[in-house]
């Protein structure tokens, strides 16, 4: 993010930073940095989509050393890409980037990638925690800096842009932050986290005379995520740079240095853009003075005061208000409640699609999801908006068409979906997308079900946080190809189990007893998993499968929350750990004795059955892949053994276990 090459420059000098005890004071700090910071943990598998557990467990670590220290966070997050989409060339080359580095993954070599659910599963961690958070219209930099300027406080962040702006209380990089060595201090001051502040004051020095009301126009015109101005290009061929940079030639840092350097000898930014208009054509001189002063405006303060969202909860932005956004979707926006996917797709009629480790040779995981989206899309383009269409098309009497940027093999491309036709009652004129919680409840979830292709009496047996993610389990594998295997399903619900069995034995209700049982099964369960997660092998074809899991479930997220949350939404952190599924689907193969993994405890049993149960009872056996006979006759007597053994210990009629071994016996995968 940011200004390229700032941070190398600053971070090989260290001489532009002073040393900071960070306790009792506020702290403003930029959600995407941190979330982004917090899960490229060193141990961190990218490999399997993603470990949100041991995330959400460090995300609730930092929270609670800030707490200890006395330190008030204000979580602050960019949002959609804006109505005026600047950062459109900016994120398209992110998206290319991260397409290789999934690549690189599939093939088992190193390198980093964000899980595709990182950001819901850190809001939901920071709901959990109260932690104050508010997510922004568009691109968040100028509100963090407005909110930490009016508190005096400093801005936690790894965005080089915050090396420009002007900030009263300081620039902490989360680079050193050192908040796993807090140190404690003589009474009364207490613990504070070792840090170190960015001095704009000493950078400013090591140029000269250089004013800091300059380092706006040295990002504009060094080149930042809005700016890539080539017309500057005849400047720099023909300006003189201290250092004798021209052109880029030299060392890495030597242009940055050199114009640096050069802006020095002005006394303010309207002096040197005169300067460097003289370097350029006449034709283009009062075009590119206007383009320069407005793109330093992106370092002025912002006209939102988040400080009123975190007192009151109001949170007034002009750019929504012209672009014509629903209150009611802003507002959700805001609180977290909706994603930036939605106003996307709602202002510009274009998203993208996070690439995961996928099998390249396939069809992109997202494909799976896409009937969901396109109910999306439906809902939120019913009515005309003032944003230029993003089709091709005139969108006369057609469905809206939305553009969306996703992998086609290993390449980084955009096709164009048609919103899908909505039923009568959200076609009804009386309920446009601003009067869509108006829309009866029973309504809204019977879109969400038939979206899903499951029936609400289906449902009533499984838990009610547990209903969405097993409705979106029955959507993919009925929409997943390839087929999924059973070993893959019955490996994604133990893992969910398992999860269930953790929140009862480490955050226990406390108006019920606890159960002996779920203890021990804990207990023993912890032994397998240590003994069991050491195993490296990885299947490139079921990361693709699960990796279309997580796209559906993202989406029917998605779907559920624009739709006010028909049915309860689930703790994301609670319901994927890549290692974990990845294990036990390999273990399913060989030992298919690890179905019983919970038996000890007849509550977690009957969780399991009543999930198995239900997608089966939902599912088609058609819909999974089949194996060879040969190893359908062998294994048949495994899982009709496997079965009995579970019906009994959950008190529950073998008949109905029976009945389902027999459905399912010809499914299990041959691998």
């Amino acid at each position: 993010m940011g200004v390229p090459g700032l941070t190398g420059f600053v971070e090989e000098r260290g001489v532009f930073f002073t040393e900071l005890r960070v306790r009792d004071t506020k702290l403003v700090i930029d959600g995407s940095s941190l979330y982004h910071r917090l899960c490229f943990a060193p141990d961190a598998d990218f490999r399997r989509g993603g470990d949100y557990g041991a995330f959400a467990a460090a995300v609730r670590d930092f929270f609670g050393v800030l707490r200890a220290c006395g330190v008030a966070p204000f979580v602050v997050l960019d949002g959609g890409r804006g109505a005026e989409d600047r950062k459109l060339p900016t994120l398209r080359s992110r998206a290319a980037e991260q397409l290789r580095a999934a690549h690189r993954l599939s093939c088992r070599a190193g390198g980093c990638l964000a899980p595709l659910l990182t950001r819901e599963v850190f809001m939901q961690a920071l709901g959990r925690l109260g932690v104050p958070f508010v997510q922004c219209f568009a691109e968040a930099d100028r509100e963090i800096a407005g909110l930490a300027n009016r508190w005096g406080c400093p801005v936690l962040s790894l965005d080089s842009d915050f090396f420009v702006f002007d900030l009263a209380g300081g620039y902490c990089p989360l680079s050193h932050f050192q908040w796993q060595s807090v140190r404690a201090a003589a009474a009364p001051q207490g613990c504070y986290v070792p840090a170190r502040c960015f001095s704009a004051e000493r950078f400013c020095r090591h140029f000269g005379r250089l004013s800091k009301a300059l380092l706006p126009l040295f990002a504009v015109m060094h080149g930042n995520d809005f700016v890539e101005l080539q017309a500057l290009e005849a400047f720099f061929s023909k300006v003189c740079l201290p250092g004798g940079c021209a052109a880029g030639r030299g060392g890495k840092h030597l242009r940055l240095q050199g114009l640096l350097s050069w802006l020095a000898q002005f006394a303010g930014p309207a002096e040197a853009v005169d300067s460097v208009l003289k370097y350029l054509k006449k034709h283009q001189r009062e075009e590119i003075r206007e383009l320069l002063c407005a793109s330093m405006e992106d370092y002025a303060p912002s006209d939102v005061n988040l400080e009123d969202f975190f007192q009151n909860g109001s949170y007034e932005c002009e750019a929504a208000r012209k672009a014509d956004v629903p209150q009611w979707v802003f507002d959700a926006l805001a609180k977290g409640k909706l994603a930036p996917f939605i106003i996307n797709a709602l202002i510009l009629r274009s998203t993208f699609l996070r690439v995961q480790v996928e099998n390249m040779q396939r069809p992109s995981a997202h494909s799976t999801a896409l009937p969901i989206r396109r109910v999306i899309y439906g809902l939120l383009l019913r009515v005309s908006h003032s944003t230029e269409d993003a089709s091709p098309s005139k969108q006369t009497n057609e469905l809206p068409l939305v553009c969306e940027f996703d992998r086609c093999q290993k390449t980084l491309k955009k096709t164009f979906v048609q919103a899908a036709s909505l039923p009568p009652d959200f076609c009804d004129d009386r309920f446009p997308l601003d009067k869509l919680m108006e829309v009866p409840v029973s309504c809204r979830q019977m879109l969400l079900l038939e979206t899903l292709g499951v029936k609400m009496s289906f449902l009533e047996p499984v838990p009610s946080h547990l209903q969405l993610p097993v409705a979106v389990t029955c959507y993919w594998i009925r929409c997943s190809e390839p087929k999924v295997k059973l070993n893959q399903l019955k490996a994604l619900l133990l893992m969910i189990v398992s999860e269930e069995l953790q929140r009862i034995t480490d955050d226990p209700d406390p108006t019920v007893l606890p159960a002996e049982d779920d203890s021990v099964a804990y207990s023993e369960f912890l032994k397998w998993k240590e003994k069991k997660l050491q195993n490296n092998d990885f299947d490139l074809d079921a990361a693709h499968n699960f990796c279309q899991w997580q796209c559906c479930l993202q989406m029917g997220l998605y779907l559920n929350q624009l739709l006010g949350t028909p049915l309860s939404e689930p703790d994301l952190s609670r319901l994927y750990t890549g290692t974990l599924v990845h294990r036990l689907y390999q273990e399913l193969k060989s030992a298919p004795s690890v179905e019983n993994l919970f038996m000890l405890s007849p509550k977690m049993a009957q969780i399991y059955l009543v999930l198995l149960n239900t997608v089966e009872s939902v599912v088609s056996p058609d819909f999974f892949q089949k194996m060879t006979k040969t190893r359908s006759e062998s294994c048949k007597k495994r899982k009709t053994s496997s079965k009995k053994k579970i019906a009994t210990r959950c008190a529950v009629p073998e008949t109905q276990h029976l009945c389902n071994v027999n459905r399912f016996a010809a499914l299990e995968v041959d691998d």
